[in-house]
């Protein structure tokens, strides 16, 4: 079959995809290796796991026989990192098809990438590079996410990412290219509260000017992770518990957002599962403060 064929009909447009909104899952976790059998053994209390859909992008093995019986017992949702949705490279469908194998599979909640691209003429770089938030480059980025949704036959869900450059010719900010986007394709939001705190640091803009830009009742995911703070610039290494002023973010997200499901990301120097318990605790705890009694 050529790529030709596999593309979905694009000759007319019925606005965006409609879809039910995803459920509230309370407070998760991601989950990593360093845990599975201490979650296979116990009873951790935490409501729900997103996994790296590339870690599970295999036909067999371990790994997708260990989140099998995760999966059996917790809510699980998809999160990837190298669907590079705005890149201009052709479509990569052998990956398509293997993250939308593994939905079918793991049967999550919704899936989940970056707003960003990853690689280009064949190579990924293995990061979340920034795009210009110019008039053209929205066009494209709806028109991708507009082939991948009709591909995986489901809402995305789009992460802000952090970053570290902008590109001069950007003709509009980042909360105004994410709103459009959402009203032109009905993907559902992904708001990484750390990441709208590193890059406002980085780039100088107010993080409550990015949180009030963008359209409330599309945000069903919070992220919240810790990052290194070098003095003149932040990077988002995932590797430190969160600190107080992303913390400070979170409670102000909530009362914009409301009740959105909320999980802890940890990538790096991954402590006891014990540890991250404590942050999750925290996360619903401060909900409850914010909100009140969680809904049933």
């Amino acid at each position: 079959m050529n790529v030709a064929s596999r593309l979905p009909d694009t000759s007319r447009n019925d606005g965006p995809r409609q879809s039910a909104r995803p459920p509230f899952l309370g407070f998760g976790l991601g989950l990593r290796h360093q845990h599975y059998d201490e979650i296979l053994s116990g009873n951790p209390p935490i409501d729900w796991f997103e996994i790296i859909s590339e870690n599970y992008m295999v036909p067999g093995g371990q790994p997708l026989q260990t989140l099998e019986k995760i999966r059996a017992r917790y809510p699980v949702v998809m999160h990837g990192v190298s669907l590079s949705i705005a890149s201009t490279a052709p479509p990569n469908f052998e990956y398509l098809q293997g993250l939308k194998d593994l939905a079918h599979r793991v049967e999550p909640k919704w899936v989940s990438d970056h707003l960003c691209w990853t690689g280009v003429h064949g190579k990924n770089l293995h990061d979340l590079l920034p795009i210009p938030y110019t008039k053209e480059a929205l066009d494209h980025v709806v028109s991708r996410v507009q082939l991948v949704q009709d591909f995986l036959g489901r809402a995305l869900v789009l992460e802000n990412a952090s970053t570290y450059v902008q590109f001069k010719n950007s003709e509009m900010a980042e909360w105004e290219f994410i709103s459009e986007l959402v009203r032109r394709t009905g993907c559902w939001l992904l708001f990484d509260v750390n990441n709208v705190y590193v890059s406002g640091f980085n780039h100088g803009f107010d993080p409550m000017t990015f949180l009030n830009g963008i359209p409330a009742d599309r945000v069903v995911q919070f992220h919240m992770a810790g990052h290194s703070h070098m003095g003149t610039h932040i990077i988002d290494t995932h590797d430190h518990p969160v600190c107080e002023d992303v913390w400070d973010l979170y409670a102000e997200a909530m009362k914009r957002f409301g009740w959105v499901s909320t999980m802890i990301e940890r990538d790096d120097n991954i402590p006891p599962l014990e540890e991250l318990i404590l942050e999750v605790n925290r996360t619903r705890e401060m909900a409850e403060q914010v909100l009140g009694p969680a809904p049933r």
